[in-house]
């Protein structure tokens, strides 16, 4: 794809920085090829390897979800096959895979909620120090407890000309994606639904 992947941007390998709004249109666009596969396909597909390195971007930098050598379909995968190979990418991989024997969706949501937060941040998935790894859930949620201000976790290379309620929006759907009780998991359709609200929200605002 012409304008290579989300990583590469994220990690500064382009000259530019995406800005908010731009990042909320391809995170829509990926989110959007998500709920095809979870709601559109019959049997559901579970794509087994969400990442942004596996978002691709065109020369409008629009979007394009990449690489489904680990896809499986919902309903023709045994139970036990699914136990035994656990598959996907550390730092995206979701935590319960290796705890259940299901398989289902909700693994794309945490690992799309992982997205959404590198997005936010511009930050790896895991930061290493000396001392330990930190996955980005755990810095973000850490930051939001001791000071309860979102910009404390927002890309300090991105343009401030966003409207910091739906960065907060964003940040509560990607922590409530990737939370260790799956029940409080959003599905693709309502992250979809927040993901366009935040992108007009935006988009109304320039128009001012």
């Amino acid at each position: 794809m012409a304008n290579g992947n989300m990583a590469d941007h994220l990690g500064g390998k382009y000259d530019h920085t995406l800005t908010w709004t731009q990042r909320l249109q391809i995170a829509l666009d990926a989110a959007q090829g998500l709920e095809y596969l979870h709601c559109g396909c019959k049997p559901a597909i579970v794509h087994r390897d969400v990442k942004t390195s596996n978002i691709l971007l065109n020369d409008k930098n629009r979007a394009k979800l990449a690489d489904f050598g680990l896809s499986r379909s919902i309903q023709t995968e045994s139970r036990s096959h699914v136990s035994t190979l656990v598959a996907g990418t550390p730092g995206y991989l979701d935590p319960l895979c290796f705890e259940t024997n299901g398989l289902n969706e909700k693994s794309d949501i945490y690992s799309f909620g992982v997205v959404l937060l590198e997005m936010i941040t511009g930050k790896n998935v895991i930061n290493e120090s000396e001392t330990k790894r930190v996955h980005v859930s755990d810095w973000v949620i850490s930051v939001l407890r001791s000071t309860n201000d979102v910009n404390n976790v927002i890309d300090t290379k991105m343009a401030k000309d966003f409207d910091l309620n739906s960065v907060w929006k964003i940040v509560e759907i990607a922590l409530a994606s990737v939370s260790q009780n799956v029940s409080e998991r959003p599905n693709m359709q309502h992250i979809v639904i927040g993901l366009k609200e935040c992108l007009q929200r935006e988009e109304s605002n320039k128009n001012y």
